[in-house]
């Protein structure tokens, strides 16, 4: 077995605390955006530790996880988003139209 560079365990050791400061900031607030915010941080965090361990173990497969993760990470910060602005997830542009007819 080989040895690892010390760089990219210095590379690895900064992810995870980056990581826990963003469960930190998730956990500590103080509003909701600021919770997704960190959380949508934490998994684009997942994904580069995803990806370099998958450099630092030769194994490039790694990287495709990392991407679909990438993916899925987006999708539901959006998601999330818009659940939080609107309350449901399926008839947004409705009540958006019709605001926007009682007001106008």
């Amino acid at each position: 077995m080989t040895e690892m560079d010390p760089r990219l365990i210095v590379a690895l050791v900064a992810i995870v605390v980056a990581m826990l400061l963003g469960l930190a900031r998730a956990m500590l607030g103080p509003t909701v955006f600021d919770r997704i915010l960190a959380m949508n941080m934490f998994g684009t965090k997942t994904v580069l530790l995803i990806a370099v361990l998958g450099f630092t173990t030769g194994r490039p497969d790694f990287l495709d996880l990392a991407l679909v993760y990438a993916l899925i990470n987006f999708i539901g910060a959006v998601a999330v988003l818009k659940f939080v602005r609107y309350g449901n997830l399926a008839h947004a542009e409705v009540e958006l139209e019709s605001r926007e007819e009682d007001s106008g």
